[in-house]
């Protein structure tokens, strides 16, 4: 499958410290033809340590990852999902930036480019007079959130692109391109 203009792999990374160059956990909801399609999630061996803080925010451990893929095997995994739709994140040039870095920390080719939709920077302009950070979104759309959970926050990252969608927004004036450091 290629990428298609109705399709959306809409995605959110957790990560192990401030680095934000290594995955702990990742979720991903692909909407399809204006409706949740499909859904993965993964905790991720960051195969590196684990700041405090990242571990409260997340509940994601050291521990809790002994038995998952590293970031190499998950992305055998994922790159197909990956590659089906535009990329959408809540923040994207964050959970963008970690990709990136992962992919070229373990020496994993991919594509040089890729089109992307964030949907704090398209929110603050259909909605902007109120904040966009996603806990406040849920509120306003009613969306349920476990916040920093990976798969629950694609989730929310997908319905909230669903909302702006269903109102009539023409999100593709917001579709960018990111570019990925070899």
């Amino acid at each position: 499958m290629t990428e298609n203009e109705n399709r959306f792999v809409v995605f959110d990374v957790e990560t192990p410290n401030r680095a934000n160059d290594r995955m702990s956990a990742i979720g991903i909801t692909i909407i399809e033809n204006g409706k949740i399609a499909d859904e993965y999630y993964s905790l991720v061996d960051p195969e590196t340590y684990f700041d405090y803080f990242n571990v409260k925010l997340t509940g994601i451990s050291e521990n809790a990852v002994k038995d998952a893929p590293a970031f190499p095997k998950l992305w055998t995994e994922i790159e197909p999902l990956m590659n089906i739709g535009i990329l959408v994140a809540h923040n994207a040039v964050f959970d963008m930036g970690v990709l990136g870095r992962c992919l070229k920390d373990y020496g994993i080719a991919w594509k040089q480019t890729a089109r992307y939709l964030c949907t704090v920077q398209t929110g603050r302009k259909l909605l902007p007079d109120m904040s966009h950070k996603l806990d406040v979104m849920c509120g306003y759309y009613g969306i349920e959130l476990d916040h920093h959970h990976a798969a629950s926050d694609s989730r929310a990252c997908a319905e909230i692109l669903l909302r702006y969608i269903q109102s009539g927004a023409d999100i593709s004036s917001y579709i960018r391109t990111y570019k990925f450091k070899p």
